[in-house]
């Protein structure tokens, strides 16, 4: 037998009150400080049974493996959230090909039925061509019925892998420019990236860049009180561009992780709107020349389709870095998801799933898709 030391993370972190929340995987050393700093009465040991009985020793379970392991647990609980709040979106395009695939052979018939509803789901005409190349060329081999629904499951999931969910603070203050369409859940969204953030221990100031809405403002300002945030905001009407360059004086004066801006509810067909966004990132660059460091659309994706002309509309107009969809549990065009990431070739990093403020997730591609397929 051998005996195994492992080190519970975990509880250490929990009972010396620290912060546990922005720990990354990948950053912690097997060996590192944490490990030195558990007491031994937190340490248990089990016994592992091994092929080769030659000797025995003791090896520590690293920081890493225990996180790991906690992560998993995660990934479970928010698959779990997704299948119900994604129930709609999974209805629509499991039903479609559940009808599809009842006693039927894959035979040239079926393969046009397919095609018709994978377009009709919203899912995009690149992944659509992909998912049938790669459906043919199974059936060529006989493949069954089943393993052609897990392959259509594994061939979105590899289109979105690369796909890196959360925004990278590459610098501080980090500037993320936040723009989309009135009624596509923009403010709300805000106010969720500032839960999330202020959650990971960044301090976080929002800046009402949107000043020709009183009421975007008074929404925004409530945000910032309910999560904690720093706010800045001026007269109605005012200069955009003069918001924005406050906004960015306040935060590096405070020492601000973070700051979201607030732009106008600009639609996509308004030429003036869009030059106002362009100024807005002029000044921006004038005081960081690497700023905005992020500029997230959100989309509605109930709108299915229209969202993706959205999507090439403002990234002209605003070099687009990343998506929020939102809106995603009342609709059952989430497969506009995938067509968006694909036809733009821009990355999902958020996903609304519902109004309160946690209900804005870190997009991860795998469990999207096997919410929706399984």
């Amino acid at each position: 037998m051998a005996l195994f030391k492992r080190k519970r993370i975990k509880d250490y972190l929990e009972e010396s009150n620290l912060d546990i929340a922005g720990i990354e995987i990948d950053k912690i050393e097997p060996e590192g400080v944490l490990s030195d700093k558990i007491p031994e009465s937190n340490v248990e040991y089990e016994q592992v049974d091994l092929k080769n009985d030659y000797q025995t020793f003791e090896r520590p379970i690293s920081a890493t493996e225990s996180i790991i392991t906690e992560n998993k647990t995660n990934k479970l609980s928010l698959l779990e959230k997704l299948s119900g709040s994604l129930h709609k979106t999974k209805s629509n395009i499991t039903g479609k090909l559940n009808s599809i695939f009842i006693s039927k052979k894959l035979d040239d018939d079926t393969l046009e039925e397919l095609e018709e509803a994978l377009y009709t789901s919203d899912i995009g005409v690149k992944t659509t061509e992909k998912i049938l190349n790669e459906v043919r060329a199974r059936v060529s081999r006989n493949e069954s019925i089943d393993n052609i629904k897990e392959l259509i499951k594994n061939v979105i999931v590899s289109m979105l892998e690369k796909d890196t969910g959360s925004v990278e603070i590459t610098a501080k203050p980090h500037v993320i420019l936040v723009v989309g369409v009135n009624g596509n859940g923009k403010t709300t969204t805000i106010g969720k990236l500032a839960h999330y953030y202020i959650n990971m221990g960044k301090r976080v100031l929002i800046g009402a860049a949107d000043t020709f809405r009183a009421a975007a403002i008074e929404q925004l300002e409530e945000w910032a009180k309910r999560t904690g945030a720093d706010f800045i905001k001026n007269q109605m009407n005012s200069d955009p561009a003069a918001v924005a360059y406050d906004s960015y004086k306040a935060g590096e004066a405070r020492g601000a992780d973070i700051i979201l801006i607030d732009t106008a509810g600009r639609l996509h067909n308004k030429v003036n709107l869009m030059n106002e966004l362009e100024k807005i990132t002029r000044v921006l660059k004038k005081l960081n020349p690497e700023a905005p460091h992020e500029v997230l659309l959100v989309l509605d994706a109930t709108t299915g389709q229209n969202a993706l002309s959205q999507a090439k509309q403002f990234s002209r107009s605003s070099g687009v870095t990343g998506l929020v969809l939102t809106k995603l549990d009342g609709t059952a065009k989430g497969g506009v998801t995938i067509a968006i990431n694909q036809e733009m070739d821009i990355p999902v990093r958020f996903i609304g799933i519902g109004e309160k403020k946690e209900d804005l997730e870190v997009f991860d591609p795998e469990i999207f898709v096997r919410s929706i397929f399984e």
